[in-house]
């Protein structure tokens, strides 16, 4: 193996079809934001409809779909001419995908498509094909060269029309106001669900709260800290007025040898970093990692105290 010259050649593939990707994104027109409002004013199901590799990319489009808002389903073209037609209503919205746009397998779908009523977007690099003929909205893949070397087994073509579906879905789901609450409830499993749906309410302590009040020593704060895992909060008529740490108690050693009288407020952080109850547990976990500490005080729309969230317990829950 010539390790150069095959390295060289994984270069000029992703160079190409990279420049493809470019090229198409320049040649975006108001087609793509016409296909955008048919599929966004679907009454019914986005059915997407390929052969070969592009039924391939088919399948990957209709899963994005689904998963972000708008309900897909993947038709084979030749099952559909064989019974599968019958998933098919007259308020869907039909995307047929082929480079050519003169399978025949996909003609044959098309015609009866064209007899139900269904409105139908093409994707195609083939402007003048009979598929782009008979569809509501061409959205040109042009006539890229593909990356195999004997311009053959379709490469860019994917690529290009693979990316061209991942745009339409995320315009899509801007259009129809999706948002990242939508995502979680239709990902409720796994990692993704943990991190999305997890609100640091679900992990906060509620119970014996750290609190201290405004007159109290560092005597009081040494108990707290020991007891609760390093933080106590200073509070007063339910709201935070500020924090100790054992970070701050470390600092006041290194500089007071009589510590248990010192009052609380003259040693505590006055402008705590804090969480919302309903704040998403990722990012307040993002937050406690970025400023480096190990826990924050919980409060409520109000301002209100309500609990304390531990840098530990967020990752325990796999909100990472």
């Amino acid at each position: 193996m010539n390790v150069s010259s095959v390295v060289a050649t994984g270069r000029q593939v992703l160079t190409l079809e990279a420049d493809a990707l470019r090229a198409t994104a320049d040649a975006l027109d108001d087609a793509f934001a016409r296909a955008v409002e048919l599929l966004r004013d679907c009454r019914g199901r986005v059915i997407i409809a390929g052969v070969g590799k592009s039924g391939l990319i088919g399948r990957k489009m209709a899963a994005t779909f689904t998963s972000t808002g708008t309900p897909a389903a993947f038709l084979h073209p030749v099952e559909g001419l064989h019974g599968d037609l019958g998933i098919v209503g007259r308020d869907d919205v039909a995307m047929l995908i082929s480079k050519s746009g003169e399978s025949e397998e996909l003609l044959g779908l098309l015609e009866a498509l064209v007899r139900m009523g269904v409105r139908l977007i093409a994707m195609t690099a083939e402007p003048a094909s009979r598929l782009a003929r008979h569809a509501d909205v061409v959205l040109p893949l042009g006539r890229r060269e593909e990356a195999c070397p004997h311009d053959l087994a379709p490469t860019t073509s994917t690529t290009v029309t693979l990316a061209l579906g991942d745009a339409l879905a995320v315009a899509l789901l801007q259009e129809k106001g999706f948002r990242a609450e939508d995502f979680a409830r239709l990902h409720p499993g796994g990692a993704l669900g943990r991190r999305l749906l997890t609100r640091v309410r679900d992990v906060m302590e509620t119970h014996d709260l750290p609190t201290l009040s405004v007159t109290a020593t560092m005597r009081e704060a040494v108990v707290a800290l020991a007891e609760r895992r390093g933080i106590g909060i200073v509070a007063e008529g339910g709201r935070v007025q500020g924090v100790v740490t054992a970070g701050d108690l470390t600092r006041l050693m290194e500089r007071d040898a009589d510590i248990l009288a010192v009052p609380v407020r003259q040693v505590m952080s006055r402008t705590p970093r804090m969480a919302r109850d309903l704040e998403l547990g990722s990012a307040v976990l993002h937050r406690m990692e970025t400023a480096g500490v190990m826990a924050m005080p919980v409060v409520d729309a109000d301002d209100r105290l309500v609990g304390v969230v531990h840098l530990h317990d967020l990752l325990r829950a796999g909100v990472a």
